[in-house]
């Protein structure tokens, strides 16, 4: 089957203007510690509501949830009944590509919740398929295990992406990282794959790429860090920031490499939570970033106010989120528009 980079597609970076955004309605509360899934509703809602300044928001959510979707998310946001298991659409939704003359398409990912999360991921891996037939757009089906959320592009040729996750044998066994690399480039149009190492401790997705970093734009990457020797995630840190720094992009470029101090440890059960303020979305002349009740709160902000200069910051708490396993980025899916 052709790919998307044959046709002269490619996924261009997440500031590229949009036609909307998608999102997922929570649906399995068993994704939520005991009493949090009412909270990690509302939080949805106010994500929706926060970036529905900016662009249109579309919800996908299970049919047995339409009344509770519409009821909290407000007549802006519109409702799209698709049988969902979780509503991670980051990872469970298409990667859509454009090919800079009007035409748009999407890649359909393979999806085994994770490495194997929970078990009754069959609908979750027909959401990408059922959000592309809703759009009469091409579907182009990956022969790739693996999720959005473990990917960036700068839209200019050039990927970031962890060996944590995507060498993960629990993903693509077999599979080495030279033939990853060829997938990638067939299928997001990219020539460059910039590797990272791990991602936080207890990242139950295996070490994202958008819980450690993010291009702000070509050229320029937002990466968390720790100033604390004694901290789990300082080693990898590091080493991910000596990556970034002796990394050339696919134009050739060195990268310039903004740092953002990541929050103090917070724990639940036992695990600690991936606190990242990377994990953001770029609406249409805005941002919308996490907070997590934390004195770094502030420091992130203008960090990412600086980095952005042209858009508008809008900070939602999002513990209530991040307790189920993700982030602002991993809630959110954006179309770009053609």
């Amino acid at each position: 089957m052709t790919t998307p980079t044959a046709q002269g597609l490619y996924m261009p970076g997440e500031w590229a203007h949009h036609s909307g955004c998608w999102m997922a309605w929570p649906c399995r509360p068993e994704t939520w510690p005991e009493d949090g899934f009412d909270a990690a509703c509302d939080a949805y809602a106010e994500v929706a509501q926060a970036i529905s300044r900016f662009e249109p928001v579309t919800m996908v959510c299970d049919p047995a949830t339409v009344a509770d979707a519409s009821l909290a998310c407000g007549p802006g946001i519109q409702i799209l009944p698709l049988p969902i298991s979780d509503s991670w659409i980051r990872d469970t939704g298409p990667s859509f590509v454009v090919d800079g003359k009007g035409g748009l398409g999407g890649v359909h990912w393979g999806f085994n919740a994770w490495g194997g999360n929970y078990d009754d991921c069959a609908k979750d891996r027909e959401v990408g398929r059922l959000v592309l037939e809703h759009l009469k757009l091409p579907r182009f089906a990956a022969p790739l295990v693996m999720e959005g959320g473990s990917f960036h592009v700068d839209g200019e040729g050039t990927l970031l992406t962890t060996e944590q996750c995507l060498l993960n044998p629990n993903r693509n066994p077999g599979l080495g990282k030279a033939e990853i690399e060829r997938q990638l480039m067939d299928h997001l149009g990219v020539s460059s794959v910039i590797w990272l190492g791990q991602g936080y401790q207890d990242d139950e997705t295996d070490g994202h790429i958008d819980e450690i970093a993010l291009f702000v734009r070509p050229g320029v990457v937002m990466a968390i860090t720790t100033d604390d020797p004694g901290d789990a995630n300082f080693k990898a840190f590091q080493d991910n920031l000596d990556r970034l720094k002796r990394a050339r992009d696919a134009k050739g470029r060195a990268l310039e490499v903004i740092t953002v101090q990541q929050p103090a440890r917070r724990d639940e059960n036992g695990v600690r939570l991936t606190l990242s303020y990377t994990n953001l979305y770029i609406a249409n002349g805005g941002i919308v970033m996490p907070a997590f009740e934390d004195p770094a709160d502030d420091e992130a902000y203008r960090a990412v106010r600086k980095a952005f200069p042209d858009r508008e910051v809008t900070q939602i708490a999002a513990l209530d989120i991040v307790r189920g396993g993700g982030g602002i980025h991993c809630i959110t899916q954006q179309q770009p528009a053609v």
